[in-house]
């Protein structure tokens, strides 16, 4: 069975980001007999400049996208689209719009410790934001986030309230938006094929068979 690798560009109060990754894991079920798929989650800042306190989320979106009935309009079509894949929505609850980069400097540790801390970390990121209405920018939901995924509790404390690998996360950013990402979730297969964008499962499982497949005969033709 080849074996992919998938580093996933995504920032966690995308909601689009969320419905990716559940997406990613009905497609990633759907081909575990003939693929096998890692998946590093990569950070992306939709909004660098909010300030580390925060903003009023409702006021934010209304200024970004154009008024309450846009706004309205968008989470309305992500409530139905999350029925659809096991997400449960409830925009009104979030009342705090966060900086991200301390969340993604949560789960640059938590890749230290292996992809499934990682993952398990992403989800609870995505829940507490979208589902719970918590603030993922503030350090102690953070902290709760990592001892709840296995993390050490004290550690994450201590690393978040240094300036611990702000540089590296930005660099990241920088990266990714050099190689083209303006965007998210995006989604870099192997290092060389790309895919913008929430696409539905049939299109993530049928892109991941179509790389398997080039694997496979590239290998076949070094023998």
């Amino acid at each position: 069975m080849e074996r992919v690798t998938i580093d996933l560009v995504s920032d966690v109060v995308c909601p689009w980001c969320y419905l990716g990754k559940a997406r990613l894991e009905l497609a990633i079920a759907e081909v575990q007999d003939e693929v096998g798929v890692d998946v590093n989650w990569r950070p992306y800042q939709l909004n660098p400049d909010i300030p580390p306190e925060g903003v009023d989320q409702k006021a934010y979106l209304e200024e970004k996208l154009g008024g309450a009935e846009a706004v309205a309009r968008g989470h309305d079509m992500l409530t139905k689209l999350g029925s659809e894949v096991g997400i449960d929505y409830d925009f009104a609850a979030i009342t705090i719009g966060p900086n991200t980069l301390d969340a993604h400097r949560l789960l640059h540790w938590a890749l230290m410790e292996g992809r499934e801390v990682q993952d398990r970390v992403a989800t609870a990121l995505f829940k507490s934001y979208f589902e719970q209405g918590l603030n993922v920018g503030d350090h102690a939901v953070l902290a709760e986030i990592a001892e709840n995924c296995g993390m050490d509790r004290k550690l994450a404390e201590n690393l978040l309230a240094s300036d611990a690998d702000k540089d590296a996360i930005l660099g990241e950013i920088e990266a990714a938006q050099k190689m083209g990402v303006t965007g998210v979730p995006f989604f870099i297969i192997d290092g060389q094929y790309a895919i913008s964008g929430a696409q539905t499962p049939d299109v993530l499982a049928s892109a991941l068979r179509d790389v398997a497949k080039l694997k496979a005969e590239a290998r076949k033709g070094m023998n």
